[in-house]
């Protein structure tokens, strides 16, 4: 309750009364508490409510609950980037220095940079691996101190796909916990901690929202990891804003919706693009021969998501700038999940700090793009393709 403070002096109106200082509503309409510090005292000692807006705030609880309940969930928390709920995430879990965590080899850029650059100074040794191969993921595990295993529901941006339910596990059996960033395929695909997770990460920025008008991240877990997760948002302030939460509110009521369509476009741009001449390769785990078709059909819901990536035949750097540059529907942006269709050159976005040497061992080459499919005509996106192409 806001309150004004009014100051009747001595004298103002001959009463002696009228000499202390009175607080009055500013609202006829408002009322009085007197308990308000009593209230104050119960929520800091842990009781619900409300206290502090670097703590917590009821539309980012409204928001926490709707994307529990999309995740099977029993906790969510909210944070101002994908990036903080990752990092929240990776602490929450208890690594401490001496620890390993293990990393897909093919993940986020974004991801790599926080592992190498502000946990390893940390003393935390981080194990990079192709973990769709046994016996790399085997070697990767074996040891004292794994903590904890990073993968992507599917990888950024190869587009591979891991058997989460067999991951997970193995994690469990190495005594580790596993992170899942679920960004690319929203819960509207796949839900982790049904597969075995421990923590399920999204860019709320992304498909949860779906409109680029927002930065925002979501953690989805067990209770009991909650009171961990909890401690690191309110000391290192990762919190989402009120406003913002209502934004990603406002997506999800559409998720479904533009996935679908979302979904649907991509696996006809898939198609056509596999069909060009002058496209060498489609990554896309709709197509048949795709290595890890059988996982994506059986943890998707039997769909394949909205992202493409393809290689362009003989395509060297500046002539990637050129296709880029000659687009006009297809908006070149280092996002993805819009319901506008995004293009995105990994080697100067997303994996922009990882060395060459490193991205050709990954395999992603130079002449790599990738595609967030909106909602649009696809015909119109496949006319818009074309002519960047010839």
């Amino acid at each position: 309750m806001q309150l004004a403070t009014k100051a009747v002096h001595a004298g103002a109106r001959g009463d002696a009364r009228d000499a202390h200082p009175v607080s009055v509503p500013i609202h006829p309409s408002a009322t009085y508490y007197y308990d308000r510090t009593a209230q104050l005292d119960a929520v800091a000692g842990g009781e619900p409510g409300y206290m502090y807006a670097r703590y917590a705030n009821p539309t980012g609880a409204a928001l926490e609950a709707a994307v529990a309940s999309l995740e099977g969930a029993e906790a969510c928390l909210s944070f101002g980037s994908g990036m903080a709920a990752l990092h929240a995430a990776i602490l929450a879990s208890g690594v401490v220095p001496g620890d390993v965590i293990v990393c897909s080899q093919e993940i986020y850029g974004g991801t790599i940079g926080l592992l190498m650059n502000i946990l390893t100074p940390l003393g935390i040794e981080i194990r990079f691996a192709d973990l769709n191969a046994a016996a790399e993921l085997d070697k990767a595990l074996f040891g004292p101190g794994v903590r904890l295993v990073i993968v992507e529901t599917l990888s950024n941006p190869l587009l591979r796909v891991l058997d989460l339910a067999a991951l997970a596990e193995k994690v469990h059996s190495a005594g580790a916990k596993l992170l899942v960033d679920a960004t690319f395929t929203s819960p509207v695909l796949s839900q982790p901690l049904a597969s075995g997770a421990d923590y399920s990460v999204h860019s709320a920025t992304k498909y949860l929202s779906g409109h680029g008008d927002v930065t925002a991240g979501v953690v989805s877990c067990a209770a009991s990891e909650l009171p961990g997760l909890d401690a690191c948002r309110k000391m290192v302030g990762g919190i989402l804003g009120p406003f913002e939460a209502w934004l990603v509110l406002r997506g999800l009521k559409t998720l479904p919706l533009r996935m679908e369509r979302q979904c649907a476009n991509a696996a006809q741009l898939a198609a056509w693009l596999r069909a060009h001449p002058r496209v060498e390769r489609v990554h896309y785990p709709g197509f048949p021969d795709h290595p890890d078709h059988a996982n994506a059909q059986r943890q998707f819901a039997g769909r394949f998501g909205a992202m493409v990536s393809f290689e362009i035949r003989g395509a060297d750097k500046p002539a990637m700038f050129q296709v880029i540059d000659k687009l006009r529907l297809c908006l070149p942006c280092t996002s993805l999940g819009d319901v506008q269709t995004l293009v995105m050159y990994p080697i100067i976005a997303s994996h922009r700090e990882v060395s060459p040497k490193q991205r050709e061992r990954i395999g992603i080459r130079d002449n790599l793009l990738r595609l967030s499919v909106g909602i649009e005509d696809p015909r119109d996106l496949i006319a818009d393709l074309e002519a960047a192409l010839r």
